[in-house]
């Protein structure tokens, strides 16, 4: 049997959205294919702080994470490509001049940052486990790899801000955006070259919009059945809905396991 290189997105692929835990079929399909010689990682949005403590609690320790801006190999940080400074200094500028409030990722951690506390007057608090710190002497003119910026929008409010699209930007709810590197397909070309390998024998499985970015003609890609409609059309193939063990549906058709 010819070795793959498998990229798996998380969530929506991987995990059940009504539980955010792996799906049993998943994980069994995931550990059958490292038996049999493949090469297993994760494909996330996820800062690593976050995918990490994930893909080990499921024995994967290989990822492409912040959107593809953040290498890991055999849980060691390969590298981390942050924002482009002056791209992230002209969409602060622009959010500024147009009263909408903002807050920034500097490490890999649940901190962020900001000098003012519009964004949390605008959208409130995240979601989720979020360090704040307030520093009303932080410059963003002179901010250096930063690796997420949070902007508070409120949904159907973009074509007041047009400057929303000189930056790739995921709409979390709808309440604000985040930016953050985007590149997937660029990560696993990087995680490939890595490891000196062709990409012909990559596969990834996604589910939805932002995993349009990793499906290329160079390899094969992989449509869960709950997947946007995009994403199946781009597909080389469709499987069941991840909660009808399409992954496992999948490995097995194509005689992977």
């Amino acid at each position: 049997m010819d070795k793959k290189y498998f990229f798996f997105d998380i969530d929506g692929t991987l995990t059940d959205n009504a539980t955010h835990q792996i799906v049993p079929s998943a994980a069994k399909a995931l550990q059958q294919l490292q038996q049999n010689g493949h090469f297993v990682a994760i494909a996330t949005g996820r800062a690593h702080y976050k995918a990490i403590a994930f893909a080990n609690s499921i024995n994967i320790h290989d990822l492409v994470c912040f959107g593809g801006g953040s290498l890991v190999k055999d849980d060691v940080v390969v590298c981390t490509t942050p924002l482009d400074d002056t791209a992230v200094v002209s969409l602060i500028k622009h959010a500024t001049a147009d009263g909408l409030g903002w807050m920034v990722m500097l490490d890999d951690s649940d901190a962020v940052y900001f000098n003012n506390y519009r964004f949390l007057e605008q959208a409130g608090l995240r979601r989720e486990l979020t360090t704040y710190h307030y520093d009303p002497a932080l410059d963003y003119r002179v901010l250096k790899n930063v690796l997420k910026v949070y902007l508070a929008m409120k949904k159907g409010t973009e074509n007041v801000h047009p400057w929303i699209n000189e930056i790739g930007h995921l709409r979390m709810n709808d309440d604000y955006f985040v930016i953050q590197y985007d590149r997937k397909k660029e990560g696993i070309l990087q995680m490939m070259e890595y490891l000196e390998e062709d990409c012909k024998d990559v596969v990834v499985f996604g589910d939805d919009w932002n995993d349009l970015v990793m499906f290329d003609h160079r390899w094969f890609s992989i449509a869960m059945g709950n997947a946007c409609n995009a994403l199946k059309e781009k597909a080389d193939y469709v499987t069941a809905s991840n909660v009808e063990n399409g992954i496992w549906k999948a490995c097995r058709h194509f005689h992977w396991i």
